[in-house]
């Protein structure tokens, strides 16, 4: 069994943010896979199941709000019974220009507080994520508003590829190719343009 977490935060006035991303993204591979999200207050998020190459596979969005992640992401490991090394976190980027996708297997939070509270609480960073770049603000905007401003219009219509890319590095990892994951999507956008994050 694997667990794949996508990091935002829950209620409607954080809905399209650009912190929302890894919603965003869960979401869409739930919808992909005709699987219905479940609140579950003993693991305080939303859960979905699907199977996917044979493996079954547990969706959740917490609801612990970005900052408390890590609380919701040990409930489920817990209550799974699933290892760092079946776990993905899906989030956003600032450090990744928008378009961007990288998946790594381990590593720092990179400054991202969803993915600091999930260290925190699992006492590992060795577990794998997948970074959704949203870029910086081009303006003087504190990037602390930028992230839960929502997505501009320019780029919401660009998103929809972005995430089916996304979803496809996901099903790599998914079948456990993940340094051709790596290999295939840290390099290029979508664009075929070399990824400098």
């Amino acid at each position: 069994m694997k667990l794949i977490v996508g990091l935002g935060n829950p209620g409607s006035e954080y809905v399209g943010s650009r912190h929302n991303a890894g919603f965003v993204f869960l979401k869409a591979l739930a919808r992909e896979k005709k699987a219905v999200f479940r609140k579950d207050s003993r693991t305080s998020s939303l859960v979905a199941k699907i199977k996917c190459a044979g493996s079954d596979i547990v969706l959740a969005l917490p609801l612990t709000y970005m900052n408390l992640s890590g609380i919701a992401v040990k409930k489920l490991l817990d209550k799974y019974e699933i290892g760092l090394e079946d776990l993905l976190v899906v989030c956003d980027d600032l450090n990744l220009d928008f378009g961007r996708i990288r998946l790594r297997i381990s590593g720092s939070s990179g400054g991202h507080r969803g993915l600091e509270s999930i260290i925190e609480h699992l006492g590992s960073c060795n577990f794998a994520r997948l970074r959704i770049g949203i870029g910086r603000p081009k303006e003087n905007l504190p990037a602390s508003e930028y992230v839960l401003d929502r997505f501009s219009l320019k780029e919401k219509k660009c998103l929809k590829d972005i995430i089916t890319e996304a979803i496809k590095c996901c099903y790599e990892w998914i079948c456990k190719r993940a340094t051709r994951t790596i290999n295939i999507f840290n390099l290029t956008d979508k664009k075929g343009r070399k990824n400098n994050g």
